[in-house]
């Protein structure tokens, strides 16, 4: 093991580059599932809602798995979960690709791929965590963006794979690629547990707050979900997720009828992403700058993308969906970049880790539903712009919690003022004590 204090650079940004390239081969992977849907469809011969199973069980087991990624964490260590995330991904797709039958799709390319994508990408987030303090925000737009810059590259060769070797054989090559997390993996060292109380009393008073903790017993803190705003905003992740995950899977076949060249969508796809890292970066550095508040900016930029959605299937010239691509893929960005940190502010630092968690598990059902929920409206209607209605109707809808939430935290925040105001003046030698 490395030094146990975190060294705020050197080893760190190797564990920054890892986590980069692991952000590429999951997350990217994911987002460009939708250039298998049309396939895998017209395969099987089943309906468009039958189809989108296959995503929405990766996004559910990528979501229900947090909880366990993180107890196997603390329990191992993040080298040994990305190895077995990484073992996970690989053969999940590998086994997708004996094209036994559409539910063994739900199994290899859902449960497995989504398990080994969760297992992969939190301890991941978690170690670069542990090797920065000073440097970390920097450390996570580095390592975040891997997602964004795969997805550029990985679309229009996932389609020339598709079209070359077939989709079985694409997802041979793709669970070929996914073997390299393993890679990855091996160069996350963790930092050395602390070996003494006394050592680690003294390492406490330096402030060193990002070292590994030991390895203990973990609970979640179940009784966080008293807090109405905790509840507010996770009912505003689980109409987020239904209308997060349904444009990505929807945009290709979307672009395929209305006639487009096959290589437009996946062009569509790498626009989308390169957006999406600037709307990440922008939106990231206008935060830090605090013009207003997380909240009221989250609700700004959910609103704005819900309405980009329900309006992009209105017009279908090439060009004007490429512009609305370009905005949803920059909101998305922007969501993306401060939707999580906000958490902090409902539950503070210290139930953090406890808040994302629930965030997470609850989130899940969102992104279950919403593609299924989309391909049946395509079903009933033969028109993909039904699914961009009902994604955009589930952002809007989302962000009205989110001004619940805020109502909610000022409202808390004017009563602490005017506790403490008459305190004050119930003991007006308070102030002059030391």
């Amino acid at each position: 093991m490395t030094s146990r204090r975190p060294p705020d650079g050197g080893y760190g940004w190797v564990v920054v580059m890892s986590a980069f390239f692991i952000m590429g081969l999951t997350a990217a992977v994911l987002k460009n599932f939708g250039l298998f849907f049309l396939d895998i469809q017209s395969h099987f011969q089943v309906m468009t809602s039958t189809t989108s199973w296959v995503t929405s069980t990766t996004i559910a087991m990528f979501h229900l798995g947090a909880p366990l990624a993180s107890v196997l964490t603390l329990r191992f260590s993040q080298r040994v979960v990305i190895i077995l995330g990484g073992l996970l991904s690989a053969s999940g797709m590998l086994l997708a690709s004996l094209d036994l039958s559409l539910p063994w799709l739900y199994l290899t390319m859902g449960v497995m791929q989504g398990l080994g994508i969760c297992f992969a990408w939190i301890p991941a987030n978690s170690m670069v965590s542990h090797y920065f303090v000073k440097w970390r925000p920097i450390a996570y737009s580095i390592a975040s963006s891997g997602e964004c810059v795969f997805a550029i590259l990985f679309s229009p060769f996932f389609q020339w794979l598709i079209e070359t070797y077939s989709w079985q054989g694409a997802l041979i090559i793709i669970g070929g690629l996914q073997l390299n997390l393993c890679v990855c993996g091996a160069l996350m060292r963790p930092l050395e547990a602390p070996q003494s109380p006394i050592q680690e009393t003294k390492d406490n008073l330096e402030g060193d707050a990002a070292e590994l903790p030991p390895k203990r017993k973990v609970i979640f803190q179940f009784s966080l979900l008293r807090k109405p705003e905790l509840l507010f905003y996770i009912l505003f992740a689980i109409f987020a997720a239904a209308g997060f995950f349904i444009p990505p899977l929807f945009l290709v076949p979307f672009a395929n009828s209305l006639g487009m060249d096959k290589y437009w969508p996946a062009l569509i796809l790498s626009i989308l992403a390169l957006a999406d890292l600037a709307g990440r970066l922008l939106c990231g550095w206008l935060a830090n700058m605090r013009v207003v508040r997380n909240l009221q900016l989250l609700t700004m930029v959910v609103t704005l993308l819900g309405v980009v959605l329900m309006l992009l299937p209105i017009n279908q010239s090439y060009w004007a969906i490429m512009v609305f691509v370009c905005l949803y893929g920059f909101l998305f960005g922007c969501v993306v970049a401060i939707h999580v940190t906000s958490i902090v502010e409902i539950v503070s630092l210290e139930g953090f880790d406890n808040g994302l968690g629930l965030f997470m598990l609850f989130r899940s059902f969102g992104g279950f539903i919403g593609p299924p929920a989309a391909g049946w409206l395509v079903d009933q209607t033969n028109d993909y712009s039904s699914a961009f209605y009902l994604s955009g109707a589930c952002l809007i809808s989302s962000a009205v919690f989110v001004v619940l939430v805020d109502r909610i935290l000022q409202k808390k925040k004017c009563i602490e003022a005017e506790d403490q105001r008459s305190n004050t003046k119930d003991n007006p030698d308070a102030e002059n004590v030391n």
